[in-house]
């Protein structure tokens, strides 16, 4: 079995900077606040490359084609729950009311038999990285700090 990979785009602009990064979306998150925002990233296979899985997940999750770059990576990050997520920045601005989430289906209420349609991503917005940092899941956070060690050089 492949370890569970992700790959992800972290756009942001300046002056600032600012990320772009979107709310979880789903009955578990609708109301959490704090470490309940993520890059936009997805899951790939052995037959893609990370970067084409980065902006093919931007794609899906925002509804709107990814920036074409430069993309500056940021590394990976090995995630509490054994993922590993790949992420790159890239320089670029886009509307938040643009967006247009990808959807995801799940049974709710738990044991219902129901299932139910949500957004991967419930909204999306621009935050200083002082602001994003809390607002990120703790396992994606080391990517802000990247972003600022590489715009200060």
């Amino acid at each position: 079995m492949t370890a569970r990979r992700s790959a992800g785009l972290l756009l942001f602009r300046t002056p600032g900077p600012e990320v772009l990064i979107g709310h979880m979306g789903g009955p578990f998150w609708a109301r959490r606040d704090a470490a309940a925002w993520s890059i936009p990233k997805g899951e790939y296979g052995d037959d893609e490359e990370p970067l084409a899985a980065a902006v093919r997940e931007f794609e899906e999750e925002l509804g709107r084609p990814a920036p074409t770059g430069p993309f500056l990576p940021l590394g990976d990050v090995r995630q509490a729950g054994g993922k590993t997520v790949t992420v790159w920045a890239v320089e670029a601005d886009l509307d938040p009311a643009t967006v247009v989430p990808g959807t995801f289906e799940m049974e709710w209420p738990p044991r219902s038999g129901r299932v139910q349609e949500f957004p991967e991503l419930d909204r999306v917005g621009w935050f200083p990285l002082d602001r994003a940092h809390d607002r990120l899941v703790a396992g994606q956070r080391a990517f802000l700090e990247r972003l600022t060690a590489l715009l200060t050089g």
